[in-house]
């Protein structure tokens, strides 16, 4: 029987400490507040015991925060899509922020098994001067467990209403769009990094995280092949591709440290959970 899980999480701003209020529904879970920074961020990673979707489930995440805010949110493993006997497996994160709010918003990867049928969906919405630092990666079959993505299909959408929309069907039967060097080259792993502001970013400081960006992305000694780019004057975004997961995200994480002083003045504070 499909499950159905939903979590609220709304982040306030109370006498100088951000705090969280929660509601679920199902197997979604939040583990308890931390402030490894101080009261101002709220550190929090969101759980889901039954460890993965298969046909039929969905996951259904909004986040909320308040004026003045900051909270951060990862996960402590994979999104896995499991494979399917028809029904497709949805996960669909709702991000809305208000004027003056930061979120970072940092899960470890989706990661589609052979013969999954995935939609992932990711949209947020910004308020003036908030601000999102956020990433999405996807990791395609297991090749180090001899389970290549031969079958199946992972449908994604990220959209910041106005400001950027990616979207992608990848059909693992479309040898084109996997092979094709105007494709995904034969790698297996992608991932896209956005910094987004609900106000435009002047051209001295868009300018200078970009550099911060394509610094953090210069050595290609791990396999990965990134770039960074600024589309529009509210958003940096970084894309980057890979063979394996494991470099492509500590690639991400990389950025994420350069780009959180450089941008907020902020020590590059990992969760706690990306060193279990």
């Amino acid at each position: 029987m499909p499950w159905h899980a939903s979590l609220s999480l709304d982040y306030r701003l109370d006498a100088q400490r951000t705090v969280l209020r929660h509601e679920h529904d199902g197997p979604l879970r939040i583990f308890k507040s931390l402030y490894p920074e101080g009261d101002a961020i709220c550190h929090n990673v969101l759980i889901h015991p039954p460890g993965g979707l298969v046909g039929g489930d969905v996951l259904d995440v909004k986040v909320h925060v308040g004026s003045g805010a900051h909270g951060l949110i990862s996960t402590p493993g994979a999104t896995r899509f499991y494979a399917s006997d028809g029904l497709p497996a949805t996960q669909q994160v709702a991000l809305t922020l208000d004027a003056g709010a930061r979120l970072e918003w940092l899960p470890l990867e989706a990661l589609a098994y052979p013969g999954c049928a995935a939609h992932n969906t990711l949209r947020a919405t910004l308020a003036e001067g908030a601000e999102l630092m956020a990433w999405d990666v996807t990791a395609l079959g297991l090749p180090l467990a001899g389970q290549p993505f031969t079958q199946g299909c992972f449908s994604q959408r990220l959209e910041i209403p106005g400001l950027w929309l990616e979207q992608a069907r990848i059909d693992a039967a479309d040898t084109r769009l996997l092979a094709s060097p105007l494709g995904l080259g034969g790698q297996r792993c992608l991932g896209t990094l956005l910094l987004a502001s609900g106000t435009a970013f002047s051209r001295e400081r868009r300018e200078q995280l970009l550099e911060v960006a394509r610094a953090a992305l210069e050595d290609e000694a791990d396999g990965v092949r990134a770039g960074a780019t600024c589309p529009n004057p509210q958003m940096l975004v970084v894309r980057a591709v890979a063979p394996l997961v494991e470099p492509l995200m500590a690639r991400l994480q990389r950025v994420w440290a350069a780009l959180r002083p450089a941008a907020w003045g902020l020590g590059a504070t990992p969760p706690r959970i990306w060193r279990v």
